[in-house]
């Protein structure tokens, strides 16, 4: 195999800071710099004339590879991430972009590595990757903390899905520009709205006849004791995937709110209830009404809605009211 010498034009490319691997047209390796030698643990000499793949691992998805391809065979350039091995045999995810450079009638390949491990933690992991770990996160949490039913899960998720589909749809009917990230922080938080009865007895808490008012004062103690429970769970949490928790509490705490202010716990009335927590309000509502439970049997859909309608501008919120019955 022939190997094509390195043109002058192309050596200042092997004095960056970060691991350089320049290639031919064939993807043969025909130099690399000293910060790739370090990173990878492959000298020079071990590197030149082999195929630029020789290192790569099974972790980097083929579709990756395929846009790569598919980039350079155009001769333009492909950034992404990748998932290679060192000499060790250590994973070593990073990010790269390639640069086409022709140069009289040949054409070379420039790649650029920044090593991911080197950069601040978390500066990487992509958003949608970080939405799920955070979504299950909170979902294990709740479930968790509700663990004394066994179809509370069933719950939760219906409630988390209709939270989604309730705020997706009042965006859009009323063009509001939310910030994504608050979006996805309502939807994924709804799951906790009700961690606080954990402390409640289950004596009362699925008693099956009506409630005394020392009983019910007991449940109305839930929102409190969620927060409590919440605080505790997150005190020491410092990692991205537990940043925004404002938005969880509020919704622990709030959601039995009314909007005419004769909710509990602290009796708040209408925009003085945070939006996310009258969201899961109308949902959490509706969700009860059309479940069975030890306690009660289940209301059909159109009986529920008939319930929420007549509840507009008393316990709920009268747009996110109308939105909600849009939905069905």
């Amino acid at each position: 195999m022939t190997v094509l010498a390195l043109p002058d034009h192309l050596t200042c490319f092997l004095k960056l800071g970060d691991a350089v691997i320049i290639t031919d047209r064939e993807h043969t390796i025909i130099a690399v710099n000293k910060e790739f030698e370090t990173i990878t643990g492959y000298s020079m000499e071990q590197t030149v004339g082999k195929k630029a793949g020789f290192f790569k691992s099974k972790f980097t998805t083929q579709s990756t590879y395929e846009s790569m391809k598919k980039a350079l065979s155009e001769e333009k350039h492909w950034s992404g991430i990748l998932d290679n091995r060192k000499q060790t045999g250590e994973l070593w995810h990073s990010s790269i972009t390639i640069t086409p450079i022709r140069i009289g009638q040949y054409l070379y390949y420039v790649g650029v590595f920044r090593e991911l491990e080197s950069l601040k933690k978390g500066v990487y992991f992509p958003d949608k990757k970080l939405f799920e770990v955070k979504r299950e996160l909170l979902r294990v949490l709740a479930v968790s903390c509700e663990i004394r039913d066994p179809g509370i899960e069933e719950h939760l998720l219906r409630v988390q899905d209709l939270t989604e589909l309730l705020l997706r749809t009042h965006c859009q009917r009323n063009d509001l520009s939310l910030d994504t990230s608050f979006i996805n922080n309502v939807i994924h938080s709804s799951i906790m709205h009700d961690i606080g009865k954990a402390g409640i007895p289950e004596g009362i808490l699925y008693k099956p006849g009506p409630l005394t008012s020392y009983e019910r004062r007991i449940i109305e103690l839930h929102p409190l004791m969620g927060k409590d429970i919440f605080n505790k769970i997150t005190t020491s949490a410092s990692h991205e995937f537990m940043s925004n928790l404002a938005i969880a509490e509020n919704i622990i705490l709030f959601h039995h709110e009314k909007w005419d202010g004769t909710g509990y716990p602290y009796r708040l009335k209408g925009d003085d209830i945070p939006f996310e927590a009258r969201i899961v309000a109308i949902v959490d509502v509706y969700d009860a009404l059309t479940s069975r439970r030890p306690y009660k049997d289940s209301w059909s859909e159109e009986q529920a809605l008939v319930y929420i309608k007549e509840m507009r501008g008393k316990h709920f919120d009268p747009d996110l009211t109308d939105t909600f019955l849009k939905l069905f």
